[in-house]
Parts: structure tokens; sequence; C-alpha cells
């Protein structure tokens, strides 16, 4: 041991601690690997959700762009443009119910297969009946949501009744109900 000069014992005990803390550290990275290993090995049940790349949907009011080739005979639907939009993620449109209203051809129980359903007022009135609600008059200016199969119907509208309706999935299956 000549020329080198002896540790003292803080020197010996801070040596020691590093090198279990190294020791820790290995065995630590090695545990986090196998466990990484043991995860994709047994693989995802289900694949992370990937939103649909979007684009921008531009739609100006041109009272041509009503069509009579929606869901309801009685009603004409104006296309937001949406559904191209956002890859069928939602639809967004304008529904103009046709007056004078026919409760006999309107009023039919019904739900429909969505995520989600919102309604906007945007003029005259609706009124409504929903599955534990009950019956409820939609004025200019009233929104509602639709909870997933939702049994609802329309009892009465005004003649000059619009409405905004977003839905998800844009295409989605509506089931009608026996009276």
């Amino acid at each position: 041991m000549a020329g080198k000069k002896p540790k003292s014992r803080a020197a010996s005990r801070a040596t020691q601690q590093k090198k279990s803390t190294a020791r820790k550290a290995v065995v630590r990275k090695a545990a986090k690997s196998s466990a990484r290993k043991k995860l994709k090995a047994k693989g995802r049940v289900h694949p992370p959700f990937r939103r649909p790349k979007q684009r921008v949907a531009v739609s100006h009011h041109r009272d041509e762009d009503f069509k009579a080739d929606g869901l309801r005979t009685y009603a004409k639907y104006r296309d937001l443009g949406v559904a191209e939009a956002s890859q069928g993620l939602a639809r967004a449109h304008v529904i103009r119910l046709i007056g004078p209203c026919d409760p006999a051809e309107v009023s039919k129980l019904h739900f429909h297969d969505v995520d989600f359903q919102m309604v906007y007022v945007l003029k005259g009135w609706v009124k409504t009946y929903m599955e534990g609600q009950g019956e409820t008059l939609m004025q200019e200016g009233s929104s509602w949501t639709q909870p997933p199969r939702i049994k609802h119907l329309i009892m009465d509208y005004s003649d000059d009744v619009e409405l905004l309706e977003v839905i998800l999935p844009a295409d989605f299956k509506t089931v009608e109900l026996a009276a």
C-alpha cells in the first residue's frame, strides 16, 4: 500500500452506496424490460381509437339545398357536409318538417342506434315525447339531447319549424316500434 492514502470509513461507505445504487438501477431496468416484453407478447385487446382525418366543411344557406331524401317523408333535409368532412364520424343537417302536421303520419314510436344525438330548434316549435321524459314543447332556441336508443316520437309541430340535428356516427339505424 505504498503511496496510497487509506480511505476513511465515510469514504468507504459512500463508495459502497454508489455501487449498491448502480446495481439496483440495473435490476430495475431489467425488470422493466421484461415487463414490457410480457405486455407486448400478450397484445392489446382493443387498438387505440384513431379519429379519422377531418377537413373543413362550409355550408351557406340556399333554399334549393333542402331535399326530400332523408329518413322521413314529411321532412326536407339540408346536409351541412359534416359527414363527408369527418369521414363518417358525425352528421349535421337542418330539417324542415313539412306542414301541416299529420299526427297519424309523424307520431310513430322509434329509436335511433346512435352514440350521440342533439337537436336545436332554429325556427317554430315542435312537441315531442321521449321515454322517461314525457311530452315536451320545444320552441325556437330550445335544444335537447336524446340518449342512445331512447324511444321517442314527434307529436305535433308548427308549419314553419326548422331543426338543427347533430348525430354520431353519420350513418345509423332507425328502428320503428309497433304501436
